[in-house]
């Protein structure tokens, strides 16, 4: 199979020219137009008036499980099929109030510059050949039988529920709020409270390093894919952004930042780097996540959509896409080589604080204040699973990448007939404020050859854990 390129892509005029493709195409447009009408629905929210109407339509009042937030959610899906089948355009439904607003929201655009084309055309070149590997991969992946599937599963279960408390050190005088282990684990970066970023040994957990900058609380911290692999140490190795609304890019053998990247009119919350290193995206309280170019530090692109502030975003491994979440608890992905929505996440009812991708490149998962995590399928445009992970909120949510993706192995290793299928991608790891099993995390991640654990937590420390046989 020739490597899929932009040129290429566009050359190919192919995919609607059959049948099948055609009416595939249909049905998906007549889902996108049946969501698009059920969000315009008025329907109550209050709990009682809800199961009414739903008794009203010869629905169960309510299923097993289910809370009142996802019983609303039934009841829009329920009328919005009902709208489908007589062709009309909304259902007469009682509102919660005569005063609220029933406008219709308005698509707009705005205007982009050269730079942001430009952009735009070397993401599509870099993450078209990436999706189509991915893609090629899974159709291997799939012929995978089902009882070697469950006994890897099995495996890395059992190595999860035997991981232990390592250690903790004190990391700041103020609060930690993000760690992240360097791509080979060697290194573990927090952001504070205090505005500074510190370096730290693993797992002795000493002090290499405070890079100092920052004049309020440090949001995000997130290192360059690269960084410590093979990106010079004088080069751009990190990224953070604060309180102060500025984003720092750090190198390893400087305490002063590279590059100062100015533009947000509110704090910044969470950061993150585009798989290529050439982008960094912030999230902030200004209701916009921004993306940059890190080679001029300038800004590419002001994204709007969110009707109160973002705290969260985060780049798909192909880099294709960017996935952002706010305190309007609502979660959107977006397309980058467009600049459109691909997806609306909507299902969460307090803030959403953190979301990740699935190294499957389909998969989302959500962490909100309403203490749960949401699963949710970019193929069938909906929620998979509710995870109640916490009795607090859910601060941190992270898949796990082993080294092998970041050096572009594939997750599944074809050697004749024997087939080695990799053990990452298969762990989630959360931390909440629920502090029962991790005492005020408010902040996770997992080191890329799967031996430690991190969490940042409110009482100035961070801890370490690992599996008992490391221990």
């Amino acid at each position: 199979m020739s490597e899929l390129t932009f040129d290429t892509l566009i050359d190919d005029g192919n995919y609607m020219g059959s049948e099948r493709a055609r009416l595939e195409n249909k049905v998906l447009l007549d889902e996108l137009e049946r969501k698009k009408k059920a969000r315009s629905l008025a329907v109550p929210t209050d709990d009682n008036r809800v199961k009414a109407r739903l008794r009203e339509i010869g629905e169960p009042i309510t299923l097993f499980g289910e809370r009142a937030a996802d019983r609303r959610d039934r009841l829009i899906y329920v009328l919005s099929q009902i709208n489908a089948a007589r062709g009309e355009d909304a259902m007469q439904v009682e509102e919660e109030s005569s005063e609220e607003s029933s406008d219709e929201e308005e698509e707009f655009y705005s205007p982009g510059s050269l730079e942001l084309l430009e952009a735009r055309k070397r993401l599509a070149e870099y993450s078209l050949p990436r999706a189509q590997k991915r893609v090629a991969q899974q159709r291997i992946d799939s012929k995978i039988p089902l009882g070697r599937i469950i006994d890897i599963r099995k495996k890395v279960f059992a190595e999860v529920k035997q991981i232990a408390n390592l250690g903790s050190q004190i990391g700041d005088e103020r609060p930690i709020s993000q760690v992240r282990f360097s791509p080979n684990s060697k290194i573990l970066a927090t952001g504070s409270w205090s505005g500074n970023v510190k370096l730290w040994n693993v797992p002795d957990c000493t002090p290499i390093r405070t890079l100092r900058g920052h004049t309020d609380r440090v949001g995000g911290v997130v290192w360059h894919p690269r960084a410590t692999l093979s990106q010079s140490e004088d080069a751009v190795n990190l990224v953070s952004g604060a309180g102060d609304m500025n984003l720092h890019l750090w190198s390893l053998n400087s305490e002063t930042p590279l590059s100062v990247m100015k533009g947000h009119a509110d704090r910044i919350c969470r950061v993150a780097f585009h798989p290529s290193g050439d982008y960094v995206a912030s999230a902030s309280f200004d209701t916009t996540w921004r993306l940059w170019d890190v080679a001029t530090s300038k800004e590419l692109l002001l994204q709007e959509g969110h009707s109160r502030e973002v705290y969260t975003v985060e780049f798909q491994d192909d880099g294709a896409l960017a996935a952002s979440g706010g305190l309007d608890a609502i979660g959107r992905v977006w397309d980058l080589r467009t600049g459109r929505t691909a997806m609306v996440l909507d299902g969460h009812v307090q803030a959403v604080f953190s979301i990740a991708f699935s190294p499957n490149g389909y998969q989302i998962a959500t962490g909100s204040g309403d203490d749960t995590i949401r699963i949710w399928d970019m193929r069938s445009l909906k929620a998979l699973y509710t995870i109640p992970a916490h009795l607090s909120n859910v601060a941190d949510v992270r898949f796990f990448r082993g080294a092998e993706l970041l050096n572009g192995t594939p997750d599944v290793v074809m050697n004749g007939t024997d087939e080695k299928p990799a053990e990452d991608s298969t762990e989630e790891w959360n931390a909440g404020y629920d502090g029962l099993v991790k005492l005020w995390s408010m902040s996770v991640d997992l080191s890329s050859d799967a031996r430690l654990l991190a969490s940042g937590t409110y009482n100035r420390n961070f801890q370490m854990f690992a599996p008992e046989s490391v221990v």
